[in-house]
């Protein structure tokens, strides 16, 4: 593994670079971390069904799902955020497992 700063090789479980002091941020594709929900599937439920909060309740955040159906999605800007991080891979399920784009 290299250091994000200096690029200087460092140990693979390094939570510090010897050389710079920098923070080591570990490598972000982590099996356990991905969810078991489709990419695909939840984004497009909040591309069409956003509004209504369909797509938490497909990875299982259904409190946050009845206030989307309440709020209309907080009148589409909550949808419009969930439609971007779900695009960018950062939308997690409800245990907190990011669903990823593996295509």
């Amino acid at each position: 593994m290299f250091c994000n700063h200096c690029g200087a090789e460092i140990n693979d479980e390094a939570v510090v670079c010897v050389k710079c002091g920098c923070s080591v941020t570990p490598p972000r594709k982590n099996p356990a971390d991905k969810s078991s929900k489709d990419w695909i599937v939840t984004l497009l439920l909040c591309s069409f069904l956003g509004g209504f909060g369909v797509h938490r309740f497909y990875v299982g955040k259904v409190g946050t799902g009845i206030l989307q159906l309440i709020t209309l999605g907080a009148c589409g800007v909550w949808t419009l955020v969930d439609f971007i991080m779900i695009a960018l891979g950062n939308f997690t399920d409800a245990d907190g497992k990011r669903i990823l784009n593996d295509r």
